[in-house]
């Protein structure tokens, strides 16, 4: 269905955070479901002041949206179209983002012990992995629907309350040339990397890579490192990342969004003269 020329008073959800688009909205429903020959009713339904109730008619009818007619409150044929228009603006939008969330009644995760059909156990996240612990008393908490021994992937059911979660932090050690040439370079990393279960170890670049390869001991994240790092804090996993330098503003640029991990970026330890 085509999309109408009028200008909705509010483009969806967003446009909502426009100063005074709820009001006038709820006004102009007011207007015409009620049509009412005083304000007072409208600031009483909205839990406004007549003064603010006011201010909205002004506002609207400088649009040409609602008008005094007859002694009555009323909206004018363009303030009826534009209302359909904006709220049907505004169903589509939360039908959609209602079609986005799942009810999530049942899940799978790791067993921390063994566990049987039926018993209760609490949710909690361990080296990012979705794990359950037998024992109700969990702030997330369900009944196993399929059981199994300590480790096996089971399934939980009937499902209460929500994971809690401690986002994890990235530390950032840079590097520079004269790192590179240290002969206790080696030793220097290692001692940076004070790891728990779990933990991401990242090289941005190629000579970060070089210089932690061989200490690390264990797998090393090489590519799209800043997403292996904001992924690993959303599940409350650590990470430590090596970058040179004169590369950290660029590496850095890349944790956006609105809500980007902790970040603790020093120097490697251990240079000579520190």
């Amino acid at each position: 269905m085509p999309r109408s020329t009028l200008s909705p008073l509010a483009e969806g959800l967003g446009g909502l955070r426009r100063g005074g688009a709820v009001t006038e909205l709820l006004f102009l429903y007011e207007c015409t479901t009620l049509e009412p020959t005083q304000l007072r009713p409208i600031a009483d339904a909205l839990g406004l002041t007549v003064q603010a109730v006011s201010h909205s008619y002004r506002a609207l009818a400088r649009r040409g949206l609602v008008e005094l007619r007859e002694g009555r409150y009323r909206p004018t044929v363009r303030g009826v179209a534009t209302l359909h228009e904006s709220l049907g603006r505004l169903g589509e939008e939360v039908r959609a983002r209602l079609d986005r969330l799942h009810v999530i009644r049942s899940c799978r995760a790791i067993a921390l012990a063994p566990v049987t059909v039926g018993q209760p156990v609490s949710l909690e996240l361990v080296d990012g992995l979705l794990s359950a612990r037998p024992g109700g008393a969990g702030a997330s908490r369900g009944r196993v629907v399929r059981g199994g021994r300590k480790g096996a992937l089971i399934e939980v059911g009937d499902l209460e309350g929500i994971v809690p979660l401690v986002p994890g932090a990235v530390h950032v050690r840079t590097l520079t040339d004269d790192d590179l040439r240290d002969e206790r370079l080696r030793a220097r990393v290692r001692a940076a990397l004070k790891l728990r279960p779990g933990e991401v170890v990242g090289a941005h670049g190629l000579e970060a890579y070089h210089a932690v390869r061989a200490a690390a001991g264990g797998p090393v994240v090489r590519f799209a490192v800043a997403a292996a790092a904001q992924e690993a804090s959303r599940l409350g996993v650590d990470s430590t990342v090596f970058v040179m330098a004169h590369e950290l503003p660029r590496f850095l640029a890349e944790f956006g969004g609105t809500r980007p991990p902790t970040l603790d970026v020093t120097a490697l330890p251990g240079r000579r003269g520190r």
